[in-house]
């Protein structure tokens, strides 16, 4: 049966390819720590269950494996951590085609150079309505039970392959000069490439450390929130400006409706609270819009781009955000 843990160790095992270029390119003048800094991280997706197993097998039966596989990882993330504040990531040499010949590839190849693009979305929708149409599919790729998040990244890995194979058609270029992009943009993005997946874990820490609780407790001490139309810019306010410190919307809204949605405008205020998880998600969104946390909306792109300055997605998109925010605030005000 096809498990998740493929998809990772793909990841892994691509970030280790990267690793290697990394260490071989002596354009780079810090090639070994940037090379560290992509293999260590190749190293935290290919651990898993794997790991706890052997874990068991050679170290004292007087320790968790479980727990010692989680301290490992801890010191990983640090490792890169350190890497990352010392300046270790670093451009180098990818063997790019030179301007000449890729400006006159993109003539050649016009608007279908949009195509492999575009391939991932179509793919994985179709994959996603596939799977959930055709359980017996289902069942025989992945095995009983709820595989809801399985068929996504699945779906998703599918349209990237697919849109991969368009693109080395089109562009008649060796397969391993998509590497050499990947290595590209991952050293442009740097350490920001990884601020998802930490900010996720974030999230699901100060949830659990009860960040959501003490919030709920000042704004209750120290804020009018007897008023609903207070209440209101609070809750909304508070959503963009938490994705804003963290730059993960769905890590900030836990702790904004733990504290302030459901307690205060669901509970207090007898406000509806699908409204409520709507409209909150979308403040939040709006403060996507203005942070560098969101390294994969406003930092991507603008290496996508080559953009000069790496904030200028976010300098176009300040306006946009906090005009959505106060549309935000007079729905759920009017709505809910």
């Amino acid at each position: 049966m096809f498990q998740q843990d493929y998809l990772y160790w793909l990841a892994g095992f691509l970030l280790l390819i990267v690793a290697v270029m990394s260490l071989r390119d002596k354009a780079n003048p810090r090639r070994w720590l940037t090379g560290s800094f992509w293999g260590l991280y190749g190293l935290v997706f290919l651990t898993g269950d794997w790991t706890t197993a052997l874990l068991s097998r050679v170290i004292s039966h007087d320790l968790n494996p479980q727990r010692t596989l989680h301290i490992i990882i801890g010191v990983l993330v640090i490792l890169m951590a350190l890497i990352a504040g010392c300046g270790g990531v670093r451009l180098g040499s990818y063997h790019l085609p030179g301007l000449a010949q890729r400006e006159r590839s993109a003539g050649r190849l016009g608007n279908r150079l949009f195509a492999p693009a575009l391939a991932i979305p179509i793919v994985t929708v179709i994959g996603v309505l596939v799977f959930d149409n055709l359980p017996a599919l289902q069942l025989g790729l992945f095995g009983a039970g709820n595989h809801s998040t399985l068929i996504t990244l699945f779906s998703i890995t599918l349209g990237c392959i697919v849109g991969l194979l368009l693109a080395l058609n089109m562009t008649r270029d060796r397969p391993l000069q998509s590497i050499q992009e990947a290595r590209r943009l991952l050293d442009s993005i740097g350490w920001a490439f990884i601020l998802p997946q930490i900010l996720a874990t974030l999230g699901l820490l100060f949830t659990s450390a009860g960040v959501g609780v003490a919030i709920s407790h000042l704004t209750e001490t120290y804020l009018a929130v007897n008023d609903r139309f207070i209440a209101v810019v609070v809750f909304c306010v508070g959503m963009a400006l938490l994705t804003i410190v963290m730059g993960n919307a769905f890590a900030a809204f836990p702790i904004i409706a733990a504290g302030i949605g459901i307690p205060i405008l669901v509970i207090q205020h007898g406000g509806n609270p699908a409204v409520m998880a709507a409209v909150g998600m979308f403040s939040g969104y709006c403060g996507s819009l203005m942070t560098p946390m969101a390294a994969n909306f406003n930092l991507v792109p603008a290496a996508l781009l080559e953009l000069p300055d790496r904030y200028a997605v976010i300098k176009a998109q300040i306006p946009t955000g906090l005009a959505l925010l106060v549309a935000n605030i007079l729905l759920m005000y009017f709505m809910m």
